[in-house]
């Protein structure tokens, strides 16, 4: 279940980043835009999962996270180019960025609030 969690934070992350780039470029919130822009990036996030094996740590900042970050840009944006879509070397700041920040940044939030929940269940259950 903890892996099927931090997917979905990833996949998550990936999402929020398309939405706000097309909405910042008014691109528009039509499903196959959507689409056209996330499929790429959410095939280099699963592609990150599989080669940092994911599912063995899946909240580790390395080497998963940084793992799943990169897989997500580099191979997104290797998609995109086959796709004939852009990739702009301020876009790919932006995306390394962004993608920096969520993936890994959600996964320092959990390691800081993991443990206080499992010290508030604890102290429920004793009680």
């Amino acid at each position: 279940m903890r892996s099927a969690g931090a997917a979905l934070a990833d996949f998550g992350c990936v999402l929020l980043f398309v939405v706000i780039g097309r909405a910042n470029h008014h691109a528009g919130g039509a499903l196959t835009g959507l689409w056209d822009t996330f499929w790429p990036f959410a095939a280099g996030a699963a592609a990150g999962m599989a080669a940092t094996r994911f599912w063995q740590r899946p909240t580790a900042l390395l080497p998963t996270g940084v793992g799943v970050w990169l897989g997500t840009v580099a191979i997104g944006m290797a998609l995109r180019v086959l796709a004939g879509q852009g990739t702009a070397f301020a876009f790919i700041l932006v995306a390394l960025v962004f993608l920096g920040l969520f993936q890994l940044g959600w996964r320092l939030v959990w390691r800081w609030v993991a443990p206080r929940l499992l010290t508030v269940d604890a102290n429920v259950r004793q009680h």
